[in-house]
């Protein structure tokens, strides 16, 4: 039916009105390139810039601590007093972002009983924050969470110059 109706219109239609029926299909617009990114935050740095509880921009020690067990306490709902490998791929995916995020429960699980408590979990947080606080001041602020990349990378890889192959 619809389909006789548009062609009744086209025939009743002139020359001059037909030409004024044209139809502009246009894609798309691609999306602009942006330039891409030399500061990056690894997870778990992200994870303890939010743990800064008194929002003066820097995460204490005793800060990351209390979010830590915060974050823990949230995923042993049953206060088991350790998590399994799958709880602790549960807790990284709601804290760090991803299931597959570092650090990994083998890094953490340190008498590997294949559980992970409390206590591992701070200490390894405790072995991170050292390296983050690059400037020994006992807390870690927004720039000591950035990683700088020397070489940009996006989705396809390095977008700049590489180093020279040798030749021979």
């Amino acid at each position: 039916m619809i389909l006789f109706a548009l062609l009744l219109m086209q025939a009743t239609q002139s020359p001059a009105q037909e030409a004024d029926n044209t139809v502009v299909v246009t894609a798309r617009p691609k999306p602009f390139a942006q330039t891409p990114a030399t500061m990056v935050v690894e997870p778990v740095a992200m994870m303890i810039a939010t743990l800064d509880s008194d929002g003066d921009g820097k995460t204490s020690r005793a800060e990351m601590e209390a979010g830590v067990k915060r974050s823990y306490d949230a995923i042993d709902t049953a206060r088991q007093g350790s998590i399994g490998y799958l709880q602790f791929a549960d807790w990284a995916e709601r804290w760090l972002g991803d299931r597959n995020a570092l650090p990994s429960p083998f890094d953490v699980d340190k008498n590997s009983d294949n559980r992970i408590t409390l206590a591992e979990l701070q200490a390894h947080f405790s072995r991170l924050f050292s390296r983050f606080d690059r400037d020994q001041d006992g807390a870690i602020s927004r720039a000591e969470a950035l990683t700088i990349r020397t070489t940009p990378v996006d989705a396809n890889g390095p977008t700049g110059p590489l180093r020279p192959r040798d030749r021979k």
